[in-house]
Order: structure tokens, then C-alpha cells, then sequence
């Protein structure tokens, strides 16, 4: 099925070239970054971490997200998703990828990644995080293969599959879980000492997962033959708002916790985020950015009319995942380590080279993403389905 990423039209290939221009833009960022060393970042002794492990514990997010079509498919027949399964299965195997790629990018010595494989630790965190992304991505590319390549044939997918799709959908929220656990596992950082990380982390990550998913579905049905199905895209926009609305409501919490306790470590990120503190207020704008598209993105997604028609639904899918890479892809590693354990405040701003390597690694992952939905819109626009989106096996 691989020729099939070989045969596109100009708009097509125009696209790829784009792609693989801001590759090589974000690849000669890293080579300088490389050679140099950190220090062309804007992360310091007092915020180690930064927009590289941010985008790293979004896109975890968005690869778990991928259950939120393949259980209900798989799990209990929801026809009306026959149509995106492998869509959904796809877009979790670059999010993976990219994952992979902002790790190995933040470690100031990249070969290094090895000693994860060389001296595994099952004490450690970091080690079973390695272990469900992995995992996941194995898993991710043996079903959606073996799926779409079914589909090719007209015919129903093997039973020996099966069991790999169930194990998929249960290992899904474990690659966040424990990307949770490596948060909330720090005592020394307030912001992140909540028993409810990982219940907060999954439900954002599956309200912007599904808004990327309209997305996505939105494009492929403008620009090729195959129409996911605008009932599929309505629940995909449920179960958006459902989430987000769940998200809103732990974010809620937590900040209720800190001020009616008044614990001064707890409340301190909080005020820095949407306040500023001591006249530091770098990441104010982002936060009050982020609770607008959230505000917009939660009116859209619940108010029925605004949902069904298909231009506001697109500006509240687009509202909603903006509003949560914001939340998660900056705002929540930054605000950990603000004040820092002196109870000082040194501030963080992504550089321009930070920015490009970043740059690069999402435009890899949407090349990947291209080429695999290249070939699985080629082999569906073949395909015929009934009128509830399962495909018709002709003999």
C-alpha cells in the first residue's frame, strides 16, 4: 500500500515539499543546538524543563486520545465510527513518534537515550514511560495496518488481530497515566502534587484528541473523495466537549484547593500563571489567551446549533486544541517550577531556535500523518460502505 503515498496531485505534493522545507529549517536549528549545547534555549538551572517536554506531555495526550474512536468501534459497535477507526489509529502513531523526538531533542546528549535501553531501571518512572509509548506505537502500526490492509482486500479483518486491538485500547490511557505519574511524583513541586494529575491529564487529552480528529476529518472530506461521515464527526464533537468540560472542572478544583487552604506553595504558580507574581507576568497573556479559546471552544462544542453547523464547529475544534496546547504544552511545565524551592521567580521563554526545532519535529509528524492518510484515504475512496459506515465485503 506504500506506492499509493507515491501518487498524489500537485496541491498534494506542494504540501510535502512544504513539510520537508520546515524539517530541514527545524533539523539545522537541532544540528546548532547539538554543537552548542542547551544554552541556546531559554532553559536554566532554576526551569529544566521546558516547551520541549511540554509538547512532549501534549502529545502524549493526543496519541492516548485515539481510544476515544477505537473503543467505542471495537468495544461496542458504534458503527457510525466504521469509517474513522483507522484514521484515529493513525494519528496516534506520529503523535507517538513526535513524543519520542522532543525527549531525545531536550537531552543535552542525545546518545544517552540509550542507557534507558543498556541499564533499564524498573524503579524508575522515566523507565516504564519508555516502555508504554513503545508499546503503544508497536501496536498502533501493526493494527491500523493489518486493518486498512483488510479493507484493501474487501474483506473482514483476521481474528488474530483482535486481541492486539483489545490490548491497544486498554495500554491507550497507560502512556498518559504514566506521563502523569512523572509529575506528580515530585514533592518539590506544588503545581504538580495532585492526586488528580492523571485523571486531569486524560481528560484534556481527550478533548483536544477528538477536536483535532474534527479537524483532520474536516480536511480529508474537502480535499479527497472519502467522507468520514458527518454523524462520526458530531460525536467526535461530543465527546470534545464532554471532556473539556471535565477538564475545566479538575482546573477548577485544584485552584479551589489552593486558595481555601491558603497554602502559599500551592497558590503561588496559580497567581504567577493568570496574575503575575512579584512583577513577573511573562506567561499572564498566554493564560488568559488559553481561558478565552477554552471559554469559546465550550460554548461552540455544547450549544447544539453552534456544533452542527460546520464553520463555528470548526472555530471551537480549532479553540478547544489551541486552548489545551497552551494549557499543557507551556503553561503546566513552566508553572511548576515557579517559585522555584528558594521561592524565587526565574521566568522561561522558548527561543527562536527552541521554537524551530519544535517547529521541525511537528512538521515530521504531520508528514507522517500526510502519508498515512494519503494511504488510507486511497484505499476507503475504493471502498463502499452502507449506510452506517461499515464496509461491504463483495464476493
Amino acid at each position: 500500500m506504500l506506492e499509493y503515498a507515491l501518487k498524489g496531485s500537485k496541491r498534494y505534493w506542494t504540501w510535502v515539499c512544504f513539510l520537508l522545507v520546515l524539517i530541514g529549517i527545524g533539523f539545522i536549528a537541532y544540528l546548532n543546538q547539538f554543537q552548542v549545547g542547551l544554552g541556546i534555549t531559554g532553559m536554566s538551572r532554576d526551569v529544566s524543563w521546558g516547551f520541549y517536554i511540554g509538547q512532549f506531555t501534549f502529545l502524549v495526550g493526543v496519541a492516548a486520545s485515539a481510544v476515544t474512536v477505537v473503543l467505542p468501534y471495537y468495544f461496542h459497535n458504534w458503527k457510525k465510527y466504521g469509517r474513522i477507526a483507522v484514521i484515529g489509529e493513525f494519528l496516534a502513531i506520529p503523535a507517538v513518534l513526535m513524543c519520542m523526538l522532543f525527549i531525545f531533542v531536550d537531552l543535552g546528549q542525545p546518545m544517552r537515550v540509550m542507557n534507558v535501553l543498556l541499564h533499564p531501571t524498573p524503579n524508575s518512572v522515566m523507565f516504564f514511560d519508555m516502555v508504554v509509548l513503545s508499546g503503544y506505537l508497536i501496536l498502533n502500526l501493526l493494527c491500523g495496518w493489518v486493518v486498512l490492509g483488510s479493507e484493501r482486500k474487501s474483506a473482514p479483518p483476521p481474528t488474530w488481530i483482535k486481541p492486539f486491538l483489545y490490548i491497544a485500547i486498554c495500554w491507550a490511557p497507560s502512556i498518559h497515566i504514566v506521563t502523569a505519574f512523572l509529575y506528580q511524583g515530585l514533592p518539590g513541586r506544588h503545581y504538580w502534587l495532585t492526586a488528580i494529575m492523571a485523571a486531569k491529564f486524560l481528560s484534556s487529552a481527550f478533548a483536544s484528541g477528538p477536536a483535532l480528529l474534527v479537524l483532520l476529518c474536516m480536511i480529508i472530506r474537502k480535499f479527497t473523495k472519502f467522507d468520514p461521515g458527518k454523524e462520526a464527526i458530531q460525536s467526535l464533537a461530543k465527546t470534545s466537549a464532554y471532556f473539556l468540560i471535565a477538564t475545566i472542572l479538575f482546573y477548577v478544583f485544584e485552584v479551589f484547593t489552593a486558595f481555601y487552604s491558603s497554602i502559599p506553595g500551592h497558590m503561588a504558580p496559580i497567581t504567577y500563571l493568570f496574575s503575575g507574581l512579584e512583577g513577573f507576568t511573562k506567561l499572564v497573556p498566554v493564560m488568559k489567551v488559553c481561558a478565552v479559546l477554552v471559554a469559546i471552544g465550550t460554548i461552540i462544542l455544547v450549544t447544539p446549533p453552534l456544533r452542527k453547523w460546520e464553520v463555528t464547529l470548526a472555530i471551537g475544534a480549532l479553540a478547544t486544541f489551541l486552548g489545551m496546547w497552551l494549557e499543557k504544552g507551556l503553561s503546566l511545565v513552566v508553572g511548576g517550577f515557579i517559585p522555584n524551592p528558594f521561592e524565587r521567580v526565574f521566568e522561561y521563554w522558548p527561543t527562536l531556535q527552541e521554537a524551530l526545532i519544535a517547529l521541525g519535529v511537528w512538521s515530521l509528524g504531520f508528514f507522517i500523518l500526510t502519508i498515512l492518510y494519503k494511504i488510507a484515504t486511497t484505499v476507503k475512496e475504493k471502498a463502499v460502505f452502507d449506510k452506517y459506515g461499515q464496509k461491504q465485503i463483495i464476493e
